[in-house]
């Protein structure tokens, strides 16, 4: 997998995310779910899901908050944070899913489609327990599911091409084309000819035909 910024804020990373929700729903009183879709309308999760080192090293949890609610012009008070010496299990969450953002590099709107944080609680046992490898292979398996259709499919079917058509322009095989469309076989790891010829005829880079889920 290409993960999504360097290593070296991954540890902050998850710290800051773990405080910003543990504040936004034990402080704040909303919901995980309402405010996570908060920060991502407000394009602070864009900004952290790339490494932005003005957020994950320069801002706390809580300042993070705060400026959520400011660019959304969300108008709830901003109480005092009550930093507890016992993390709550939203802090998990938080950390859970800045880990899982990284390891996949799936923007954090798109995790929200699949593992919101109301869906990530629910992994909360076993998954705080175990490695945290365990935790992104059952993430990657339930985006797996979720996603309907690989991003080659989906940029094929927008040219309006069919699997024929592309794989006689491309002079891929069929039957390899609809492997890779099927996730039977990871474009990640195609022959590199094959892959620089399916972007040329869609007029795309080869890593936006990429599912790094």
């Amino acid at each position: 997998m290409i993960c999504a910024y360097d290593r070296v804020y991954l540890a902050q990373a998850r710290e800051t995310l773990g405080a910003m929700l543990d504040y936004a729903v034990w402080d704040c009183k909303l919901s995980a779910d309402e405010y996570f879709a908060l920060f991502v309308t407000s394009g602070l999760a864009d900004r952290f899901g790339r490494g932005d080192p003005k957020l994950i090293s320069g801002m706390s949890g809580v300042e993070i908050v705060w400026e959520t609610f400011a660019r959304t012009h969300f108008t709830e008070e901003r109480p005092r944070p009550r930093y507890n010496l016992n993390r709550s299990k939203d802090y998990w969450v938080g950390w859970a899913l800045a880990h899982c953002q990284w390891a996949t590099s799936l923007s954090f709107r798109e995790l929200m489609r699949y593992v919101p944080p109301s869906r990530m609680a629910g992994l909360y046992s076993p998954y705080h327990e175990r490695d945290v490898q365990a935790l992104v292979e059952k993430v990657v398996d339930i985006c797996r599911a979720g996603k309907k259709e690989t991003n080659l499919k989906s940029m094929r079917r927008r040219r309006g091409l069919s699997q024929s058509e592309l794989a006689e322009a491309a002079h891929v095989p069929l039957r390899t084309l609809q492997q890779y469309e099927q996730g039977q076989k990871d474009i990640l790891k195609a022959n590199v000819l094959y892959a620089v010829s399916l972007a040329h005829v869609l007029g795309c880079s080869v890593e936006e035909m990429l599912d790094y889920i």
